[in-house]
């Protein structure tokens, strides 16, 4: 079973200023634009300097992203088709970030976790990211077995989509591998299931 209190798990505090960046990186997909707009309502006078936004759009919801997006002052706004290229572009950006650039994310805990990856491999703070989740807690895994990772997982048990390993969806989080851990669950005697169940919405 999932256990709770398991150190590694992630905590979002939510979005908050930090007044004394000049550079500010906002990451965010999905319902992750509305932490951006909520934020920039109450505080746009306390963001300084020159403000990045790399949004993740997907496929659903697109209309209902604009409008949020489109009220938030921005000086460069990138709107990438999926998680990965955003990932992608905003490694762009962080290549010519100065010394003090403070990055937000908001969204998915996949959307999270990569950002705070990538933020790692530049030589930050994982911990200095500032982040809020807002969105479905679908997630992302690691098979420990294969190492390969499986996308979007609402499940308690999962099948590893490279080696087809039946998984334990844990609680234990790697923040350098930006994902949960599966187990083999069914190693004893295969096939042999706990119930399956929607555990992260």
């Amino acid at each position: 079973m999932l256990v709770d209190g398991i150190k590694s798990r992630p905590r979002y505090n939510g979005l908050s200023v930090n007044k004394s960046s000049r550079n500010h990186v906002f990451v965010a997909d999905g319902d992750g634009v509305n932490a951006i707009a909520d934020l920039f309502a109450v505080h746009s006078q306390d963001i300084g300097g020159h403000v990045t936004i790399v949004f993740a759009e997907h496929n659903e919801g697109k209309a209902e992203h604009a409008a949020p997006l489109e009220s938030i002052s921005a000086d460069s706004v990138h709107i990438m088709p999926s998680i990965p290229t955003a990932i992608n572009r905003l490694a762009g950006v962080l290549h010519s970030a100065r010394m003090g650039t403070q990055i937000y994310a908001s969204g998915t805990e996949a959307l999270i976790g990569l950002t705070i990856q990538l933020a790692q491999a530049y030589g930050m703070d994982p911990q200095s990211v500032i982040t809020e989740h807002r969105g479905s807690f679908a997630r992302r895994v690691q098979c420990v077995h294969c190492k390969g990772f499986t996308e979007d997982v609402r499940t308690n048990i999962v099948e590893c989509a490279h080696c087809r390993t039946n998984l334990l969806v844990r609680d234990h989080y790697s923040i350098r591998h930006a994902a949960f851990q599966g187990v083999c669950v069914d190693a004893e005697v295969p096939g042999d299931l706990p119930q399956v169940i929607e555990a992260f919405k």
